[in-house]
């Protein structure tokens, strides 16, 4: 499996492709990476170097890619952290340009945009061209809860609730790419029905929309999000099944999370933990709501 991963890069610490290139390579793919920066680290340590690539540098390096006759290899294209406006707009052409090649590719976007209590980190325009552009080429989309009310018109105190966010993430399905895989895995899932020691992820696919609940862990890290993306990716590019794909990528980031709270680890222990990418220690099952 031949993957495209497009987001940011740090130097120290396990976010974006920093998060996702290991895991990967660990399970068995290739991981093709393209960086839209280049951090010393995350800046939720309080301070950071370093610099955004611009839009133009990205779509030199798939360029480039598709110079060597390699794009009709791709399986999967992933984005993450894009940066600015012509960063994403060089994602979704590389997307077409892959697709063009390979229309089976998978698109997998991360719409990485805030959390809450913090909001937005993104500057301004990107949410509105998410929402607007890349949610129609994507395939699978992996919003935590505050992205998934940057993306859809619905009243967002309606996404604090169960049916609410089902609501939201069934709509959302509605705008993706017709005849693709049409996956939504919201992930950080805490609403009026979640017990305050569990946190959750809901999935909604041809399936049905599944609710996966997992003992809520007191870890702080940055890059979960970025882990299972990937992981989500992989196992639904390789399996078919989006549930098996949530149960296998929610049990590896549940024991990594665990195994990096129990050393008080300020980054994800993914080379510590690396078998659980492989084969997790404990395996949680998803249920229809």
């Amino acid at each position: 499996m031949n993957i495209l991963s497009i987001q940011s890069w740090v130097t120290y610490g396990h976010v974006g492709n920093a998060a996702a290139l290991f895991p990967l390579q660990r399970l068995g793919a290739e991981v093709w990476a393209v960086n839209t920066v280049q951090f010393s680290n995350h800046p939720g340590h309080g301070s950071f170097t370093g610099e955004v690539f611009t839009g133009s540098m990205v779509a030199s390096l798939v360029e480039g890619m598709a110079r060597l006759g390699v794009l009709a290899q791709v399986d999967a294209v992933l984005s993450g952290y894009l940066g600015d406006q012509a960063t994403l707009q060089a994602v979704l052409d590389a997307v077409q340009q892959v697709r063009a090649l390979r229309p089976d590719a998978l698109y997998c976007c991360d719409p990485v945009m805030g959390d809450r209590g913090i909001g937005l980190y993104v500057q301004p325009g990107i949410p509105a061209m998410l929402r607007d552009q890349a949610v129609a080429q994507a395939d699978i989309l992996t919003p935590n809860q505050f992205e998934l009310e940057q993306l859809g018109p619905e009243p967002r105190d309606r996404l604090h609730t169960l049916a609410g966010l089902v609501d939201a993430a069934t709509r959302l399905r509605q705008l993706m790419r017709p005849g693709g895989a049409c996956c939504v895995l919201v992930t950080s899932v805490d609403v009026a029905e979640t017990p305050p020691e569990a946190i959750d992820l809901l999935l909604a696919c041809n399936r049905g929309t599944l609710l996966l609940r997992t003992p809520r862990l007191a870890v702080g890290v940055n890059g979960a999000g970025d882990l299972i993306a990937a992981l989500f990716l992989f196992h639904l590019r390789q399996g078919g099944d989006p549930v098996q794909a949530l149960e296998l990528a929610a049990s590896s980031v549940w024991g990594i999370l665990r195994e990096t709270g129990l050393a008080g680890a300020p980054e994800l222990r993914l080379v510590q933990a690396q078998g659980e990418l492989v084969s997790p220690s404990q395996r949680f099952r998803a249920e229809l709501v």
